[in-house]
């Protein structure tokens, strides 16, 4: 991995640690799940899956660590494996899929979370059931981020792709 790479990978994780910590007043809307998606679409499943690592600890040295930092790697790791491997599969992603998978992501997070219940107190269903009002605006939260940010960073990372493959910018 590049030192250029690293950098990019240090910067999405500091704008999803101080969007975290702005955010933090409304519950389960936050745009760390939106950058993680961005940095698999456009950074790969591996760069994704560092960002969660990063996220995840950073942010939760300020807002608090606990058994549920494990599944917070856990389930945004695989969100990041997989808008990654989205990308890989379709080459170019059309913007709607993106804001789909966008509020896919807000549930499956959600279930994953779940199971931190399920393994202190053996119940799953009742504690999901009443953490859907939560995951549904951790699901709206995150295609409203998506709508705002991937066309910005996008714009921004077309000079990592220049960079990248050696491209000669025209603009």
């Amino acid at each position: 991995m590049s030192t250029y790479k690293l950098t990019i990978l240090a910067l999405l994780a500091a704008l999803a640690v101080a969007g975290r910590y702005i955010f933090q007043f409304i519950p389960n809307v936050q745009p760390v799940t939106a950058l993680i998606i961005i940095c698999g679409i456009m950074l790969g499943p591996m760069s994704a899956l560092l960002l969660a690592i990063l996220t995840t600890f950073l942010s939760n040295m300020l807002l608090g660590m606990g058994l549920w930092t494990i599944w917070q790697i856990v389930s945004w790791g695989i969100i990041g494996v997989m808008s990654g491997l989205l990308s890989k599969v379709l080459k170019r992603v059309p913007f709607i899929i993106i804001v789909l998978f966008a509020v896919f992501s807000g549930y499956f997070y959600g279930f994953i979370i779940s199971l931190t219940t399920y393994q202190v107190t053996g119940k799953f269903w009742p504690y999901y059931i009443a953490g859907l009002p939560f995951d549904t605006s951790h699901a709206i939260g995150n295609a409203l981020f998506i709508i705002f940010i991937y066309p910005i960073i996008s714009f921004l990372f077309k000079k990592y792709a220049y960079k990248r493959f050696d491209i000669k910018n025209t603009n």
